[in-house]
């Protein structure tokens, strides 16, 4: 079963739980702000993001090539700037599954289905594991940037999942990985593979801060 919502894709890859800072200038979403401000409920002001993978534009005038799984954003606070600009945070809530994207209107509309996530097995002994790789991780990474996530992290395995992805500094193909994971024991081994990798990156090259290494590709052999 779709539902059609009105989207705005990104040049990065969100994930449950997250909270995002948009400008929004172009004008298809300027018209997709407006058309949100007119849901009288502050809570149904909600908009589907996914990933561009390459690509510049949405509709007739250019081309973009969108992943197909993403979040839905809930619009929290948003400001008219004097330009015709506006400025919104919004919170991914949920991810979706993208099966179609209609541009003749004033701003894309998608056809999405929720995509559901699933604790998966032995959740709770890979948390643990994945705590203690990400402890080594910050540890490394701290000595040379500032620390990634100073604060304590959840105990709950989907939420350390969704925390994970998104503060480990990775390109966008492996952060698209981890949304699509099908569970959060998934998404906890997958995270700490691609962790592990930055350590070993990092140690071959400390002088590079993991987001460089990252994006390289670097070959541990």
């Amino acid at each position: 079963m779709t539902d059609r919502l009105p989207m705005f894709p990104l040049s990065s890859v969100l994930f449950p739980g997250v909270t995002v800072p948009l400008r929004v200038f172009e004008d298809r979403y300027r018209a997709l702000v407006e058309h949100l401000l007119e849901v009288p409920d502050p809570v149904d002001r909600v908009f589907g993001s996914v990933a561009i993978r390459e690509g510049y534009e949405v509709g007739e005038h250019g081309n973009q090539s969108l992943y197909r799984v993403g979040c839905r954003v809930q619009m929290t606070e948003v400001e008219a700037q004097p330009d015709g600009t506006y400025t919104l945070l919004g919170v991914a809530l949920d991810r979706f599954e993208l099966h179609g994207l209609d541009t003749s209107g004033p701003f894309p509309v998608g056809d999405v289905s929720t995509r559901p996530d699933g604790e998966g097995e032995e959740a709770d002994g890979l948390a643990d594991i994945a705590r203690a790789v990400f402890t080594g991780y910050r540890a490394a990474v701290s000595a040379i940037r500032e620390d990634p996530y100073p604060e304590a992290l959840p105990r709950d395995p989907a939420y350390l999942s969704w925390t994970l992805a998104a503060v480990a500094p990775l390109p966008m193909p492996d952060r698209q990985a981890l949304l699509e994971a099908d569970d959060a024991a998934t998404r906890l081994t997958l995270v700490c593979d691609l962790l592990r990798a930055e350590l070993r990156a990092i140690n071959v090259i400390p002088s590079l801060p993991a987001t460089e290494v990252a994006r390289t590709r670097w070959s541990p052999n």
